[in-house]
């Protein structure tokens, strides 16, 4: 345990944790439909994955000649959460990766999300490890920048008193990739496939060290990490 090269694990939520992304993005695509923009679920979530959608108001006004308000936006976090709330499972592995890291580190693990912190905290509590990110929840919408910028993930090392380069993180996307890579951590990608994620390919460009495929094996992977002289 001393030996652990990581003085604190920071994981993002969406992909990594939960399996949110294909339900959130049909409640999107059928909200945008409604507005004229029709897309694929899949069309959706290549645009849309790893961002906000309320930093992407202008690209949807853009597209279908509608203002995207405040009410419409809680409206969407209403019908997305109220879908997340039916249908969402935890990442194979994930919730026994987090106990395991958490033991491992004292404690010392986050979740560094670009979304809402309703959405996160629903989330996490669907997939049964709320507790272990208690006081440890950080979300994108209440830094200055949200992902790709490394605000979300400075503020969560910052929490634990831990520096940046001391940090593991664990995204599933390019924008909370290179936001782990801007902020000076060592950054995993989980990429289980490549249909509705980055792909492997594009997660190393964004300057992720190694790509894996197993949540379950997180622990293990990131315990006999040597790093680079």
């Amino acid at each position: 345990m001393t030996h652990f090269p990581f003085d604190a694990v920071l994981f993002d939520c969406d992909g990594v944790l939960v399996d949110s992304e294909p339900i959130t993005n049909r409640v999107l695509t059928e909200m945008l439909g409604e507005l004229g923009w029709q897309l694929s679920v899949e069309e959706t979530m290549r645009i849309f994955v790893g961002k906000a959608v309320k930093d992407e108001a202008s690209l949807i006004e853009a597209r279908t000649g509608v203002a995207i308000t405040t009410d419409w936006l809680m409206q969407f976090r209403a019908r997305r959460n109220a879908a997340l709330d039916r249908e969402l499972k935890a990442i194979p592995g994930a919730a026994a990766a987090v106990r395991s890291l958490h033991t491992t580190l004292n404690g010392r693990i986050a979740v560094a999300s670009g979304a809402d912190r309703i959405k996160v905290e629903l989330q996490l509590n669907k997939a049964g490890i709320l507790d272990c990110f208690t006081g440890r929840i950080f979300s994108g919408h209440e830094t200055p920048r949200s992902k790709p910028f490394p605000d979300v993930y400075l503020a969560a090392a910052a929490a634990l008193n831990v520096d940046p380069s001391r940090c593991a993180i664990i995204e599933d996307t390019v924008t909370g990739a290179t936001a782990g890579v801007a902020a000076g951590a060592t950054v995993f990608g989980y990429c289980p496939d490549e249909l509705g994620h980055s792909s492997a390919q594009a997660l190393q460009a964004a300057g992720v060290v190694q790509v894996f495929r197993d949540m379950e094996a997180l622990p293990r992977l990131l315990a006999a990490w040597h790093r680079a002289a």
